[in-house]
């Protein structure tokens, strides 16, 4: 019978064909934890009277919420951390000395790899179904038992296929498309499904933009979002030490889906999701004629930190300033992307144009720190979520948009086009 590339995925862990609908129990190759959710998960261990983990290898802990800590509650949550990582002797442990936003770091560092079942005390772990795997979001008490067992339990996700075809235009990115996605179903169209990503479009997506598709599949309330391996996905891993042998999947011609969407991405512009839910996206041309004034810019996040980010808020900032009324905050995903940028010299165009650029941190996403919004203030963000305070004062508001939106309003000071 015909299978999905998900419930390939889930038929190689678990030993047998299964199909949408089925509770299995699978084996998780990765299981990933920050300092934020990760003391929870370590509390149910210990209560547990587990004495080791069941795949130290296969357990990251990557500190980046609130790292360098921001006040003694946040010391405190890494301490516990650091603490149970030196009594594991933990392999995959990453704070101050190797840090990173934990959806780009461990791509970064060969741990995520295609065919393997992903889960993390994070939302937005859908980001690693770009290489071609099952990544997903639990609970910390979830995590813990996958720290206990090495495995978790599963309802294998229907998925809903997103056609996407056409060459992208002048600064339509996948942040524009996974925002299109969205305003077409619904912050719950998608709920308890997998998103898998497919048409033509594809092979004009570089990583950067896949993580970012992915990434955001939460948004619309996936379970998880996927781009099948491809030579883009093959070129991105060529240089990694990879943690396993890669197991590719494609979907069956004649596989089974929930819902098929179709986007003519040619005809697609740069989309900005107004306040206060993902899923209220609109036209670049609708903000330009709505005169948006900003108070502050930002670029970074889980979604948007990547080096293109940076490349293209560089390229438009060559040679400008930022508006005397805006604040520009640039926060790169990781340590790795950061000397990269700066070696490139997109960190002094960006800094010599008014820009401030922080150490890699979730902080400004969260309203946390390194960038919180005070009342009634105006933000042009590049990350995945503008609730009601979500950055700050809960009556700030905070519009998404792509890096080069952020990178052009930040110099007129309103929502622009940057075409």
């Amino acid at each position: 019978m015909a299978q999905t590339i998900t419930e390939k995925i889930f038929s190689e862990h678990v030993g047998k064909e299964v199909y949408a609908g089925e509770i299995i129990r699978s084996n998780i190759d990765m299981v990933i934890g920050n300092d934020i959710t990760t003391p929870i998960s370590i509390s149910a261990f210990n209560l547990s009277g587990a004495k080791k983990l069941a795949n130290p290898d296969g357990f990251s802990i990557v500190l980046d919420h609130f790292i360098p800590a921001k006040d003694i509650a946040s010391a405190n949550q890494a301490k516990i951390s650091r603490e149970f990582a030196k009594k594991h002797k933990l392999k995959n442990f990453f704070d101050e000395k190797d840090m990173g936003i934990e959806h780009a770091l461990l791509p970064e560092k060969g741990l995520i790899v295609p065919g393997d079942v992903i889960i993390g005390a994070d939302s937005h772990t859908c980001t690693h179904g770009a290489l071609g795997a099952f990544s997903t979001g639990m609970g910390s008490t979830d995590l813990a038992f996958a720290m206990i067992s090495g495995g978790n339990w599963f309802k294998v996700p229907e998925s809903i296929k997103v056609t996407l075809n056409g060459e992208p235009g002048l600064f339509t990115t996948g942040k524009d498309i996974i925002l299109e996605i969205i305003r077409i179903i619904g912050v719950d169209g998608a709920l308890y499904k997998t998103l898998e990503f497919t048409g033509t479009t594809i092979r004009h997506l570089n990583m950067d933009d896949r993580f970012s598709m992915c990434n955001m599949a939460i948004e619309a309330g996936a379970k998880s979002g996927i781009v099948a391996y491809d030579d883009i996905t093959k070129e991105f891993l060529a240089d990694k030490n990879l943690a396993r042998e890669p197991r590719i999947h494609y979907s069956d011609k004649d596989a089974k889906y929930s819902q098929e969407i179709f986007i003519n991405v040619a005809e697609l512009d740069p989309v900005i999701a107004y306040p206060f839910l993902p899923s209220n996206g609109h036209s670049i041309n609708q903000a330009v004629k709505d005169h948006i004034k900003i108070d502050q810019a930002f670029i970074g996040s889980c979604t948007n930190g990547r080096l293109g980010d940076l490349k293209i808020a560089a390229e438009i900032l060559k040679d400008k300033r930022v508006h005397e009324d805006v604040r520009l905050i640039v926060t790169p995903a990781t340590q790795r992307i950061l000397k990269e940028a700066y070696r490139l010299g997109y960190m002094d165009i960006i800094i010599d144009a008014g820009g401030v650029v922080s150490n890699p941190t979730c902080g400004a996403c969260l309203g946390g720190y390194m960038g919180v919004l005070g009342d009634g203030e105006v933000a042009i963000s590049t990350t995945n979520r503008n609730f009601v305070g979500r950055m700050g004062s809960r009556s700030s508001e905070v519009y998404l948009a792509n890096s080069a939106v952020a990178a052009i309003s930040a110099i007129t000071g309103y929502i622009t086009d940057p075409r």
